[in-house]
């Protein structure tokens, strides 16, 4: 039944609505699984409006210039437009037992509260305060390394990333990368196209992979293959705060 709040909130119910055990088991076998539509057309090209807005933003990045690709991001100040804010808060109660459920797989004790406002408050209690929402465009020739998003010493293990284009439409190529270096292992290497208004959950830093001795750690990077073509639009939620 849908609940007065869910109404009034189109985000929650587009999170809330997700097949959540079937996209549990795929992080759980490839690092990386498809979310489905959380923002409808209307609200992508309303997204990407805002990138000229430079009130909205706290810092903006040149790519190349920091030899991390090629191309340009922005930190949303804090608070975040409605959008951002309505889904990270939909999307954490969701994530948060994938992330406790990995971290006990492991052996650690899990440092997340069961809000994201308290989880917040333990970020900003360390020193790190400053938002890490991103808006990030590409265009042609614009690329982005492999990295991980990796702020201070606080780090929730999942992020997502929201396409705000269609592909093969508005960009070719642009092709969300993930890569996995398990232990005494080969890296794997793997690909995915995000259709628009769909997110796509990933693994921030590392997480467990069974091994002939239990539980390891897989290292995990992700990154955008060459945009072709086009003009390329991403919305990033990352779910700890930066120094």
């Amino acid at each position: 039944m849908t609940t007065y709040e869910q109404f009034v909130d189109p985000w929650r119910r587009r999170v809330d609505s997700a097949d959540w055990g079937g996209i549990t088991a795929e992080i759980d076998d490839m690092g990386g699984a498809l979310l489905p539509r959380l923002l409808s057309d209307e609200e992508t090209q309303d997204i990407r409006t805002l990138y000229v807005d430079d009130r909205l933003f706290r810092s903006t990045i040149d790519m190349a210039r920091h030899r991390f690709g090629q191309g340009e991001y922005k930190y949303f100040h804090s608070p975040y437009p409605e959008p951002v804010e309505r889904l990270e808060q939909a999307l954490y109660p969701h994530l948060l037992p994938i992330a406790r459920d990995w971290w006990s797989r492991l052996g650690r004790t899990a440092p997340w509260p069961d809000t994201l406002d308290e989880w917040r408050d333990q970020c900003h209690e360390a020193g790190q305060r400053k938002s890490t929402a991103i808006l990030l465009r590409y265009g042609a020739g614009d690329w982005n390394a492999l990295h991980r998003d990796l702020y201070g010493d606080l780090v929730f293990p999942l992020q997502v990333v929201i396409n705000l284009n269609d592909p093969g439409i508005d960009h070719t190529g642009g092709e969300f990368l993930l890569v996995e270096q398990r232990p005494r292992a080969q890296s794997r290497g793997s690909s995915f196209t995000v259709p628009r208004g769909h997110g796509y959950l990933f693994t921030t830093r590392d997480r467990p992979v069974k091994s002939a001795r239990g539980w390891s750690v897989a290292a995990m990077r992700h990154g955008v293959s060459t945009v072709r073509s086009g003009e390329r639009h991403t919305l990033g939620l990352v779910f700890h705060d930066a120094v």
